[in-house]
């Protein structure tokens, strides 16, 4: 059966949804939903040629293998890694350790894939970064298929790619069609937020989420690990803030142990983690394990017993930060911590006589966005001795806080988005794109739809602004959302943004994206992810092992 034929009869039960309209489409955007000649590849590769000659993968004797030519070897842990899960992926089980006989491939099989890493540097040891090579070029033809990247994350992307291209026939054997591609990301930053301070979730979820952001791409994994509600990071440091902050000291912690388990399981799949500590809003849980770290407030002339933003007009608040941050620069690798900023109630500090006081010593008048600017500044000199970039909220810039040249402002607000792009890459400040990717706003229908339409570079401003947009981020806040419904509520809605941060600025077909997105939920779930259906159809392998 041709890969053609396998696609029209999986969405055959699809078929009565042609023309459906989600209840924010417009008329004019009615759909017929047809086969893609891509298959079920997501996200689309930048060049990519299928044909219809077609090999059988012989799962018996199929191996994945290190090019003789490669400069990582079977020394390289990330790729045998990464062989063993996509040799599962394709052929649902691992192959049990022993010999495999060596044998020609048949004048229709394929019966190796072999990866060869160009670079004398393969990078297998070390951490992705902002500037990891991710490109790759795939060939699949006889005798054997050839996956060519000069780093190890290229060719992490390409086994993803090259198992999506395989397929069962009517028989249930393997297939594969002669395929040519050279792929690689149209932007550098692809990253998913998720937020364990609202609801905390446990490690399994954690996990599973990331291997779904490998399967789509994503290579950053944005964790708002604290917030107002609770405090989960254990620290070494300063072990009171989760004893007194966590929802339970125990149970709903992550310890030093989980946090390295997170963060080496996303390195092995290309994910870059970028923790998030907010400050100096968003930090009610850091007050209960770090007494006068938060600025009383007042009713009248006498304490209210509430408290408002950390307090940025005690030493010791410094002293604490400077402490904080050197473990949490030791702890996550990467080369950026996020540092938050936004949302700051000025309120308490309006009402709190030793901050009117401060204000009026430093020549602030009222206009409390200097103070905020005042925290901040030193905030982000002492990250800066940490050896760290910084992200911030885009409410950073929009005051005034004097920022270093490399800082990365992270836009959300929904009111003027293209102006607020406008605005901050004509500052020279390398800019991420949030603002309509929120998910945790759900709708009734189609709403991937509307991710997909963006275009992050549709603001006004020359192409040295437009180069400055690194990427952006699907981001899933905690409030309505924890274990039991995040998987299913984040994906494949995600994997739309997905395929707009990966693929070409063209891949715009919505009906041609329907096709192939449908099948690829169905790899989802095959594969363990619980994603949620685009519309009515069905999976072939979705109750497997049931």
């Amino acid at each position: 059966m041709s890969a053609t034929l396998r696609l029209a009869l999986l969405l055959l039960a699809v078929a009565v949804c042609q023309g459906y309209q989600s209840n924010d489409i417009d008329e004019e955007d009615e759909l017929v939903y047809e086969p893609s000649k891509y298959g079920s590849l997501w996200p689309l590769p930048q060049k990519v040629r299928v044909s219809e000659v077609s090999f059988k993968l012989p799962s018996a004797s199929f191996k994945i293998v290190d090019a003789k030519e490669s400069s990582a070897g079977p020394s390289c842990s990330l790729l045998q890694n990464a062989y063993r899960r996509y040799y599962e992926y394709m052929f649902g089980s691992v192959r049990k350790p022993g010999y495999v006989k060596s044998r020609a491939a048949g004048p229709s099989e394929i019966s190796e894939l072999q990866v060869w890493i160009t670079s004398a540097d393969s990078e297998c040891d070390s951490y992705p970064s902002l500037t990891s090579d991710e490109s790759y070029e795939l060939t699949v033809d006889q005798p054997n298929a050839v996956l060519k990247a000069s780093k190890v994350w290229g060719a992490l992307r390409g086994l993803e790619t090259f198992s999506q291209l395989v397929y069962e026939d009517a028989y249930g054997a393997k297939n594969i069609n002669s395929t040519t591609i050279s792929d690689f990301p149209r932007f550098a930053h692809r990253g998913i937020l998720l937020d364990t301070s609202r609801h905390f979730l446990p490690i399994k979820v954690i996990l599973a989420n990331l291997e779904a952001m490998a399967m789509n791409k994503f290579n950053v994994f944005h964790w708002h690990i604290v917030d107002d509600p609770s405090f989960p990071y254990l620290s070494r440091t300063f072990p009171q803030l989760s004893q007194q902050g966590a929802y339970h000291p125990y149970t709903h912690v992550y310890t030093p142990a989980d946090v390295k388990m997170i963060i080496e399981f996303a390195r092995l799949r290309g994910i870059r983690v970028i923790p998030e500590f907010d400050t100096p809003g968003h930090t009610q849980s850091w007050g209960k394990g770090q007494k006068d770290l938060l600025t009383p407030c007042y009713s009248g002339t006498t304490p209210s017993g509430t408290f408002g933003p950390v307090n940025p007009i005690l030493n010791t608040t410094y002293s604490f930060m400077r402490q904080l941050f050197s473990e949490i620069s030791s702890v996550f690798p990467d080369a950026y911590v996020h540092l938050g900023g936004d949302e700051v109630d000025f309120s308490c500090w309006r009402s709190n006589p030793d901050i009117q006081n401060f204000m009026e010593q430093q020549g602030f008048g009222q206009d409390y966005s200097k103070l905020e600017s005042f925290y901040i500044q030193k905030l982000l000199d002492i990250v800066t001795t940490t050896q760290k970039g910084y992200m911030i909220w885009q409410e950073v810039f929009d005051n005034g806080v004097k920022l270093k040249p490399d800082t990365v402002v992270h836009v959300w607000m929904g009111n003027r988005v293209e102006e607020e792009m406008q605005n901050v890459t004509e500052a020279g400040y390398t800019t991420i794109l949030s603002s309509p990717w929120y998910l945790d706003y759900i709708s009734y229908g189609q709403d991937w739809q509307k991710y997909y339409k963006v275009e992050p570079l549709s603001f006004k401003g020359t192409e040295a602004q437009k180069k400055l947009v690194i990427g952006g981020e699907a981001c899933l806040w905690g409030e309505y959302v924890d274990a039991t419904n995040l998987t299913p509520r984040l994906w494949p809605r995600a994997s739309a943004v997905a395929e707009r941060l990966w693929s070409a600025k063209e891949v715009t077909d919505i009906s041609d994206a329907y096709s192939r997105l449908s099948m690829h939920r169905c790899r989802l779930v095959e594969r363990g992810i619980p994603a949620e259906p685009l519309f009515t159809s069905f999976c072939p392998h979705e109750y497997k092992g049931v």
